[in-house]
């Protein structure tokens, strides 16, 4: 923010009204990217992340755990999504209809997430005192008191078979899961689930998982919205009172780079559908700015990036063409996906290698680098302009351990970056000896349709 100027000449305003607006001048020039985050550990050893916003009569709460489907036992990779889906299924002595009329009668929204690395149960209230205690007596019963009833987890452990079977007859679901398991060789990030391994979850298993992961010490609770301080350790507190003990939990380890090769899995789709990575970033990472820039340019900036420029411009093999890093605690995945039509494939397949190589060689120009910043920089706002974004930033940092001040720190971060960093980042980090490259479908009417998601080589 720039102060503005009084209208009068500076040479007619007295020394001390110089010094008076010099002083302004100082206090407001510095403005923060990021909302006030405030940290503290709960006494349930809780650790709680807290943004105060009155622009909105809402409350944004996000409980985080350890649990994630890294977390699922030999044999029945599933666990901790079905775990997470029927925590309101039943809970202390509210059966499934009685948990959905206090939702509706709160006015509340009530949802949660799983993924590799964490589960999450998402609370959305009014900041009104009646309401907000409503939701959160409610959350806290659900996640202290769950009771997983046989009766519901036969339907959904059955319904997610269905879903699954169903899925794996799709060339995008078969591609996806062979370059998972490809560039995961041997490491929890690398479970799939299957039929098999959901059948084989019992009750007993939910109740187990829940009782070594659902514990407080293993909590983030992040609180965004139209509560004070005080009211924030309170809900965080009862949130997270009637939570289990829990288990020492180890850690999630290193990814080992895979030996490049390229997996074919038969399907009689018209379109190929192709992925090509590796393990690529962790979320506390040095190369984590100049990989984040280098890779808008490269194929995370939609219609002006390198990738869709060679593949979809210039060539016509593909209507989208893209490229990301997945950040998570150990290296997530950078990938690179399109479709193309079958007999189109290896041309196009070639034309996407030779950019990442070119890309990695000589990395970004100076306009491409420019570019990539301005739209990072400029776009940064938009990112935290509702609780609900605040929520999912302040989460993450929340529950990756990140410094508070992280939001403040994106935009000149991302300023700072150089073309040296960024060829030298990708140079290092995404190498030919380790991509794994997976192409499903694309056979026409030629071959029967891949039913178990095996790939060939």
């Amino acid at each position: 923010m720039t102060a503005r100027l009084p209208s009068t000449p500076p040479t007619l305003l007295p020394r001390s009204g110089l010094a008076l607006l010099t002083g302004l001048i100082v206090l407001v020039a510095p403005v923060q990217a990021g909302p006030q985050i405030q940290q503290w550990t709960a006494p349930t050893g809780a650790r709680v992340h807290y943004v105060e916003s009155r622009a909105l009569p809402l409350v944004d709460i996000q409980i985080d755990f350890s649990a994630g489907s890294a977390a699922d036992p030999a044999g029945k990779a599933g666990l901790a999504g079905l775990t997470r889906s029927l925590l309101d299924a039943g809970a202390g002595d509210l059966d499934e209809q009685a948990i959905s009329d206090r939702t509706a009668d709160s006015g509340a929204q009530i949802s949660g997430s799983a993924d590799s690395d964490r589960i999450s149960l998402s609370i959305r209230s009014l900041s009104s005192t009646d309401e907000r205690e409503a939701a959160i007596e409610l959350g806290a019963t659900l996640l202290g008191q769950p009771t997983f009833p046989p009766e519901v987890l036969d339907r959904e452990r059955n319904r997610a078979i269905a879903g699954l079977r169903e899925a794996l007859t799709k060339p995008a679901t078969l591609a996806a899961r062979s370059f998972n398991q490809a560039i995961y060789p041997g490491h929890p990030y690398g479970n799939n689930t299957t039929p098999e391994s959901l059948a084989a979850i019992t009750r007993d298993d939910l109740v187990a998982f829940h009782r070594d992961y659902f514990a407080a010490r293993h909590a983030s609770v992040t609180i965004v919205g139209d509560v004070d301080r005080a009211t924030a350790e309170q809900i965080a507190i009862r949130l997270t009172q009637a939570l289990p003990t829990g288990s020492d939990l180890a850690p999630t380890p290193e990814a080992a780079l895979p030996t490049a090769q390229t997996l074919r899995i038969p399907h009689p789709s018209a379109q190929a559908h192709i992925l090509i990575g590796q393990p690529g970033l962790a979320r506390e990472d040095p190369d984590y700015f100049p990989l984040l820039v280098g890779n808008y340019v490269l194929g995370g900036g939609g219609f002006v990036s390198r990738l869709t420029h060679e593949v979809r411009e210039k060539r016509g093999f593909a209507y989208s063409v893209y490229s990301y890093f997945s950040p998570q605690r150990v290296a997530g995945p950078f990938q690179i996906g399109l479709q193309t039509r079958g007999n189109q494939t290896a041309d196009a397949l070639k034309v996407v290698k030779e950019t990442l190589a070119t890309f990695i060689a000589d990395g970004p120009t100076e306009k491409e680098l420019q570019a990539a910043k301005d739209n990072l920089i400029n776009g940064f706002g938009l990112r935290l302009d509702s609780n609900r974004k605040i929520l999912d930033y302040v989460s993450m940092i929340g529950f990756y351990g990140l410094p508070p001040d992280w939001l403040d720190r994106y935009p000149p971060a991302v300023a700072a970056v150089t073309r040296e960093q960024i060829r030298d980042a990708f140079a290092r980090r995404i190498r030919p000896e380790h991509l794994i490259t997976v192409i499903a479908g694309g056979d026409g009417d030629n071959v029967a349709p891949a039913t178990s998601g095996e790939p060939t080589q």
